[in-house]
């Protein structure tokens, strides 16, 4: 029997959703609260790795996954002049096993949907216009409390609320996300028809352009520079003036940067709980605990590992006590620190202009150690 019958998973995106459908699967009563009125049908695209992808095989949506995603496993470099002239294309490492892509680019809200319907296949019970207030954990369960005036009690609640997560705040874990000094142009768009894989340039006037197939008919490209004030109506006349530097598919991406085109700007940031992730009966998983650049994409890869194991450690255990947390710290801080590690140290030698850093040695030991299953 599992640890826990009754389960509050606070955050209805890619972690959450993954931990819902792992643990219904295993007969636990699952209720997901989000504080969304309603499921979110816009937004960009998403780059998941291998592993990320083992994850979504696992969770048994990968058929559907493939049909919405586009797959690719190798990795072009391109030069910052008018030509985007290829330098070199190169196997990416398939971190997910030999017989899964290395990568699949897709757009967010499919992911999403997808996961979202397994999970309530599986008998979870999403609910909607769920604000988390306050948290009482009395040792034997957790009692939730919601803007609405509700309150629910669980036998175990998991935070998988992302960057500015309520649950972490709850709980008195004080980390909060930190500016890295880059911010990030992203737009999705039409696909040009020579866009077959991403293809990055480095230089120009800014740190990192690429792009990512997200489908048949889609991508979205993405634009890096110094982080700095932006405002979202001025998007299409920024990214066109930065995107005039680079050739190849570039000129095609830029003639649909009008207003029509779904344009963001961030800034990067990061920031890791770098200690137990629980305190009590409540855990939190995915961005919640960790985040990075996304220079390594492997945000989301992070979020489902977490979800996986720590379902895997629910189902298995008898009890929760605080052997259980510990194993899985064990299991997940060091590699997700890892990545966050690496991700901050590949944007912080493009601040400094440092020319001859080891990117391939950075990324070769991390693509060897992600092949490992988490």
């Amino acid at each position: 029997m599992a640890a826990v019958q009754n389960v509050g998973i606070v955050g209805a995106g890619a972690a959450g959703l993954a931990a819902a459908i792992l643990l219904a699967d295993a007969g636990v009563q699952v209720e997901v609260l989000e504080k969304a009125t309603e499921p979110q049908t816009l937004g960009s695209g998403i780059t998941l790795q291998g592993n990320a992808l083992r994850v979504l095989r696992q969770l048994g949506v990968w058929d559907q996954v493939a049909a919405k995603g586009y797959g690719f496993s190798t990795l072009g470099l391109r030069a910052p002049d008018p030509n985007g002239t290829v330098i070199a294309v190169l196997e990416d490492i398939r971190t997910g096993g030999d017989d899964l892509p290395a990568t699949m680019g897709m757009y967010r809200p499919d992911l999403t949907a997808i996961l979202r319907e397994r999970a309530e296949q599986a008998g979870a019970r999403i609910s909607y216009g769920k604000t988390v207030t306050g948290i009482t954990d009395d040792g034997g369960s957790v009692t939730v409390s919601t803007a609405d005036g509700g309150t629910a009690t669980y036998d175990l609640l998991i935070g998988a609320d992302g960057l500015h997560s309520a649950v972490r705040k709850a709980i008195g874990i004080d980390v909060e996300p930190r500016p890295t000094g880059m911010g990030i142009w992203r737009a999705f768009v039409e696909r040009p028809e020579e866009v077959v894989r991403t293809d990055l340039t480095y230089g120009g006037p800014c740190f990192i352009a690429g792009y990512c197939p997200t489908g048949p008919d889609t991508i979205y490209a993405y634009l890096v520079e110094k982080a700095q004030e932006r405002k979202h109506e001025d998007g299409p006349r920024i990214m066109a003036g930065l995107a005039a530097a680079y050739g190849g598919p570039w000129k095609d991406i830029r003639e649909n940067l009008d207003h029509s085109a779904r344009i963001n700007y961030t800034w990067f940031t990061t920031h890791l709980v770098d200690g137990p992730w629980n305190r009590g009966r409540t855990v939190i998983i995915g961005d919640a605990a960790h985040s990075c650049p996304p220079t390594v994409a492997q945000g989301a890869a992070m979020a489902l590992e977490d979800a996986a194991v720590l379902a895997e450690l629910l189902v298995e255990a008898d009890d929760v006590t605080e052997t259980l947390f510990k194993e899985f710290t064990d299991r997940r801080l060091d590699r997700a620190k890892a990545v966050v590690n690496a991700s901050v140290q590949l944007g912080q030698w493009m601040l400094d202009g440092v020319r001859d850093a080891d990117v391939p040695g950075l990324m070769h030991g991390l693509s060897v150690m992600l092949k490992e299953p988490a």
